[in-house]
């Protein structure tokens, strides 16, 4: 059903910290929005079941229309597994009138020892055919690199 979009990177950090940036509110407003968005949650569960709605805000909208409004993506996000350190495993719903961007993805974050860091591998599935395969993965990677320099800085 529908396509898979894959991103990875070696992040310089123990699985535990990379976990924790995962599933801590403040952290995941700066670092997985990628680049020339903005976020902001505004719902907050951090367990199985539970969930987060996050509005992401284009930067320069007029590049890239929105997929609630002009210049924003609305998701709702359902953490349906989380096993630290290891994988967290979402299921997220955009907020959009169009039928293209509709169902329910899959987003599952896996992340495996790698000598003294962390291989982080996102697979996405279920990916609404309104989100351009190419754009969704560079997005990953982005969120991805944005993950790295903000728990490497930390670490």
């Amino acid at each position: 059903m529908g396509r898979t979009d894959r991103a990875s990177r070696v992040i310089a950090a123990p699985p535990a910290a990379v976990y924790g940036a995962l599933l801590d509110r403040e952290f995941l407003e700066v670092w997985l929005p990628p680049d020339g968005m903005r976020g902001r949650v505004e719902r907050w569960d951090p367990r199985p079941g539970g969930g987060f709605r996050m509005v992401l805000t284009y930067l320069d909208p007029a590049d890239s229309p929105g997929k609630t409004s002009d210049a924003t993506d609305v998701v709702d996000v359902e953490f349906a597994a989380l096993m630290p350190p290891e994988r967290v495993v979402q299921r997220a719903v955009f907020e959009a009138d169009d039928p293209s961007y509709a169902g329910t993805m899959t987003m599952i974050w896996h992340l495996t020892a790698a000598g003294e860091g962390t291989e982080v591998t996102v697979t996405a599935t279920g990916v609404p055919p309104g989100i351009n395969q190419a754009d969704h993965e560079a997005g990953i990677a982005s969120s991805l690199a944005n993950l790295a320099s903000y728990v490497e800085a930390a670490d």
